[in-house]
């Protein structure tokens, strides 16, 4: 079982990864005695489900009393009714297609199975150059992602472990001689910026260079917030180049010579990869 409190503690969570053993190995047992991703996948959504079953019978009585005074209420009780229905027939809650208004009706309850989630393949280090694709375990696991809507990533978990060791140039010749252009960790960060809709921008400093995160569609002024509060109250302008102007042009010098240093005021929207410095007066 995942324990109550490991449950709990992923219901704070606004996505969740689960890795999936794709790979034969002899010397590595699996618990079940034998590799099958499908059953795994099974087993932990089945605890997931009966979690939510747990919160969500709870819900509907203290909803349903607090309804008979508040009309207002029924919505919301119908919702979870449509939830609890699902959850009895095995399904997770993320699959019946609930809308916006439907889902903010119960987003209290924080249900496991209405979560986002990324299915990592673990496959065999031999398959992380793309014959995983050939493996029947990981096809199984890709469908199944398919028909939720859910990304799926392969990574081999005995690669990432020598690649975390290494580093710059070692690291891409590592990188090369498996014929991938990024690491497993590389792909899963990327594709949880995308599930959740988050972007990256850059500030640098004659100290260090660092990277901040925040939701598609923030603009100048907020984004500035997110470093100091000051920012945001006495925003006045940012100076902005993009990542990729600054990397193809070599030096900030340059990028302002090519008139690629760009002054946008409190509506700009950030995009990601923005290099940044606010201008601000408090």
């Amino acid at each position: 079982g995942l324990g109550n409190k490991f449950l709990a503690n992923i219901r704070e969570v606004d996505a969740i990864v689960h890795v999936v053993r794709c790979f034969e190995n002899g010397d590595i047992i699996h618990v079940e005695g034998s590799v099958d991703p499908m059953r795994d996948v099974e087993t932990i959504n089945m605890e997931l489900i009966l979690s939510d079953l747990e919160i969500v019978e709870r819900a509907i009585d203290r909803t349903a009393k607090a309804a008979k005074s508040d009309k207002s209420l029924l919505a919301k009780v119908e919702v979870l009714e449509k939830v609890k229905a699902a959850l009895d027939e095995g399904k997770c809650a993320r699959a019946i297609g609930l809308s916006e208004d439907e889902a903010a009706l119960i987003e209290e309850s924080r249900l496991l199975t209405m979560k986002p989630i990324i299915y990592v393949a673990n496959v065999s280090e031999d398959e992380v150059g793309g014959s995983y694709e050939e493996n029947e375990g990981y096809q199984k696991l890709k469908a199944h992602a398919a028909s939720e809507g859910s990304e799926i990533i392969a990574v081999s978990a005995q690669i990432e472990a020598e690649i975390a060791e290494l580093e710059g140039e070692e690291k891409k010749a590592f990188l090369a001689d498996l014929g991938i252009e990024e690491s497993g960790l590389d792909k899963l960060i990327k594709s949880g910026y995308s599930l959740l809709g988050l972007i990256s921008f850059l500030t640098a400093g004659p100290k260090e260079v660092r990277a901040w995160t925040i939701t598609k569609g923030t603009k100048a002024p907020q984004a500035a917030g997110k470093i100091i509060s000051d920012f945001e109250r006495g925003f006045i302008r940012a100076e902005v180049v993009s990542f990729d102007d600054l990397v193809r042009e070599g030096d900030r010098n340059k990028v302002k010579e090519k008139g690629l240093l760009r002054s946008e005021g409190k509506d700009y929207v950030m995009q990601d990869g923005d290099i940044v410095e606010f201008l601000f007066n408090v």
